[in-house]
C-alpha cells in the first residue's frame, strides 16, 4: 500500500514579514475598500517574494499577498501558463 505524504509549507518568511507587524486589516480590506495601502507596506518589505510565491502555490483567494490582489494574482497564474 502506498500512502502520499505532503511537505510541510515553508512558512518561516512570515514571522519575518511587515504585514506580521502591522496587522491583518491592510490585507484582507473589506469589498471595495483600497489596497493601496496593502501594497506601499508590500513594496517595503524583503519577503514579497516568498509571500507572492506562497500565495500562487497555496492558491490564495482573498487578501493581498505578495504586493497583488486577489484579481492580480488570478491574471498572473492565467498569464503563466
Amino acid at each position: 500500500m502506498h500512502f502520499e505524504t505532503s511537505t510541510p509549507v515553508d512558512t518561516a518568511w512570515q514571522a519575518e514579514a511587515l504585514c506580521a507587524q502591522t496587522g491583518a486589516d491592510f490585507f484582507f480590506p473589506e469589498p471595495g475598500s483600497s489596497v493601496r495601502e496593502a501594497k506601499r507596506i508590500c513594496g517595503l518589505c524583503e519577503m514579497r517574494t516568498a509571500c507572492l510565491d506562497f500565495a500562487l502555490a497555496n492558491d490564495e483567494r482573498f487578501g493581498v499577498w505578495g504586493g497583488l490582489s486577489e484579481k492580480e494574482r488570478l491574471q498572473l497564474r492565467r498569464t503563466s501558463y
